[in-house]
């Protein structure tokens, strides 16, 4: 029986999935931090940071890479990303008789923290660090809340009052699940987790600005052999590659968007030699600057805000 009730769930999900996203690629509903996703046909690689976000996939088929690591996930998995993570993805199912049909709820570490203290959750903070991102499992009770969820936008007088609710149950099943511990973590005072994390977010605000491991590893409160290990645990990759993966997403995009020369943006996004920072894009995207942006341009319908 629990099997038949998520075959009809999926079928629900992606029927509503398809009726509101008529255009195509990436669609930001009216239901706060919730993104649908239509397409029809093979992606490109996207290179994004992906925001704390539960996601589903009614129809179809994807792959994340976190560094060299890939992660596959179909209608019968969920995908988790507890913290904010640089990740490649490419839809590598779909086809316009089967588009890939998705969605993402976006939540942040308040928000668990929130749900940890109305239902008195107990979670101790815990040592040993895990991979923030990982697929689960997907399990009826919580396909059942996100249809609720989505069923609102036929609703929208009642978005306001339901919406949050419906959010805090997915991230209640969610901390009740596989990888509940792992979520809990980030809004756990005094645990590796959330140290890095904070050590993460100082990333990601000065990306353009260099920094020293030591004095990371004093704010995370940690040596720095330990503050290493911890981070690439979490990320897969050293706070530097890290920072490298920032710089180029960011230079990619402001290539894309502006016209200026690939020096001019090395020195915007923090390199001081134009020559690294072209080894490095190329080594990153394939191609150096001018015949990267020259091929995504031609291709350029292929470009949503994520996958």
């Amino acid at each position: 029986m629990p099997e038949r009730n998520l075959e009809q769930q999926h079928i629900e999900l992606t029927e509503m999935i398809k009726r509101h996203t008529l255009l195509k690629g990436s669609v930001k509903t009216i239901i706060p931090s919730l993104f649908f996703f239509h397409y029809s046909k093979l992606t490109e690689p996207q290179y994004r940071v992906y925001n704390p976000s539960f996601c589903i996939i009614a129809q179809g088929k994807k792959e994340i890479l976190l560094a060299q690591e890939r992660f596959e996930y179909s209608s019968s998995n969920y995908l988790l990303a507890s913290m904010n993570l640089p990740v490649v993805g490419q839809v590598i199912k779909a086809s316009p008789e089967m588009p890939y049909l998705s969605l993402k709820l976006e939540f942040t570490p308040n928000q668990i923290l929130e749900v940890l203290n109305e239902c008195d959750l107990k979670v101790k903070p815990t040592e040993n660090a895990r991979r923030a991102l990982f697929v689960g499992q997907m399990e009826a009770s919580i396909h059942d809340a996100v249809i609720r969820l989505v069923r609102l936008l036929d609703m929208p007088e009642e978005i306001p009052f339901l919406a949050p609710l419906y959010t805090k149950e997915i991230l209640y099943r969610l901390l009740r699940g596989s990888y509940g511990n792992e979520l809990a973590q980030i809004a756990v005072e005094d645990s590796s987790t959330y140290r890095i994390r904070e050590s993460i977010e100082y990333i990601i605000r000065h990306w353009e600005q260099s920094f020293r491991i030591e004095d990371l590893a004093e704010k995370a409160r940690m040596s720095v052999s330990s503050f290493h290990r911890h981070f690439k645990e979490i990320t897969a990759m050293s706070p530097i590659q890290f920072q490298k993966q920032m710089r180029l997403q960011e230079a990619r995009r402001i290539l894309l968007a502006e016209s200026t020369d690939a020096a001019d943006v090395a020195y915007r996004v923090g390199y001081e030699s134009a020559s690294q920072f072209s080894r490095e894009y190329s080594r990153m995207f394939g191609s150096p600057p001018r015949a990267d942006i020259k091929k995504l341009r031609e291709k350029y319908d292929l470009i949503g805000n994520d996958v």
